[in-house]
């Protein structure tokens, strides 16, 4: 009975993960289109009466967006290493038959 009940909470786990990450994904395309807007109201901002209160509220928004898609990366992908043991061992090994490619084209 445990491991079926083991089983389930893995599958539960992983299925909050995806959902995690899935909504960091979509937070991010949505952030990537908002600073596509903002940047081209900067290009094409004319001056006006609330010309500086415009560029200052768009300022704050990039700021603090930036800020809150950093923390929500931080939060989605605090558990992973950027670079696996796998992936070191597998460059390392990559390396290795470099050098010794070139050893034996000079021998």
């Amino acid at each position: 009975m445990k491991s079926n009940e083991d089983e389930k909470k893995h599958i539960i786990n992983a299925e909050n993960k995806v959902r995690r990450l899935k909504i960091f994904y979509l937070h991010m395309a949505l952030y990537i289109v908002v600073v596509a807007l903002i940047s081209l109201n900067f290009y094409v901002m004319e001056d006006g009466p609330y010309t500086g209160n415009i560029t200052a509220l768009n300022s704050i928004v990039l700021v603090l967006w930036t800020l809150f898609i950093s923390i929500h990366a931080w939060s989605v992908f605090r558990r992973r290493s950027l670079f696996k043991k796998s992936w070191e061992d597998k460059k390392t090994e990559e390396f290795l038959k470099e050098k010794e490619e070139e050893t034996t084209i000079w021998e």
